[in-house]
């Protein structure tokens, strides 16, 4: 059985965030000895772009396999987990980017990734507070956290209102071919009556051709009978 291209796409999407975390490690490696870490920036800016697009392409193929129930119902939520999951990772990338290389705390680290404590050496998802971060009390990131969540319901309106429009011409489509179908069956009723008329002129032609063929016996038998008594009396010299 062939692999699904959409689950084929999301390990490959996956497999890219784990690699920008790591060279994202590498920069900050750099930047704490001193070196310059130039070219790895512009590697990691292009791939930032590219995981972009291949989560983007994920939502919009994860949108269509549902509206057009390709998968099930359940199938979808799965997957829009998934999605869900390659956002927030791609939001902690985009941080840890911007952060410059500065050294995580592995409480905050914990809290912000939502893991279990384990430092960043082991775990690449762990999150490196960024400079903007430092200096934080728990009331200040759980203002950030009220905001990446108003971000993440914006997101959640928009995928509701494209749903809505999806459903809207599913309504639609639906409607069109309610119409066709009647269409159909209005030429369905006219083919059967002209079939019925068809039948019934021909059962006429029948009974007309045999009322003809028994006159016409009649006629000659008439004529026989007549040539009978016309010779019978006729005198003989």
């Amino acid at each position: 059985m062939a692999p699904d291209p959409w689950l084929s796409t999301y390990d490959d999407t996956h497999n890219l965030a784990q690699e920008i975390a790591e060279k994202i490690h590498e920069r900050n490696r750099y930047l704490r000895n001193g070196e310059n870490p130039v070219k790895l920036n512009v590697s990691l800016r292009s791939l930032m772009q590219n995981l972009k697009g291949k989560i983007e392409h994920l939502k919009e193929s994860l949108l269509r396999s549902v509206s057009s129930r390709r998968i099930t119902q359940l199938e979808g939520d799965r997957r829009q987990n998934l999605v869900d999951e390659l956002l927030t990772k791609e939001r902690q990338l985009q941080m840890l980017f911007k952060s410059e290389g500065v050294e995580p705390d592995v409480v905050r680290s914990s809290l912000m990734a939502g893991g279990s404590g384990r430092s960043a050496r082991h775990n690449p998802w762990a999150v490196e507070e960024p400079e903007e971060f430092q200096g934080f009390g728990s009331g200040d990131l759980l203002v950030q956290q009220h905001r990446i969540i108003a971000e993440q319901d914006a997101g959640l309106e928009a995928l509701s209102s494209i749903i809505a429009r999806q459903k809207q011409m599913g309504h639609d489509i639906g409607n069109e071919l309610d119409e066709q179908n009647e269409i159909i069956d209005d030429l369905t009723n006219l083919v059967e009556n002209t079939d019925g008329k068809i039948n019934r002129q021909t059962r006429n032609v029948k009974l007309v051709d045999k009322k003809s063929g028994s006159c016409a016996m009649v006629v000659v038998v008439i004529l026989l009978l007549i040539a009978i008594v016309v010779v019978a009396v006729w005198p003989t010299k």
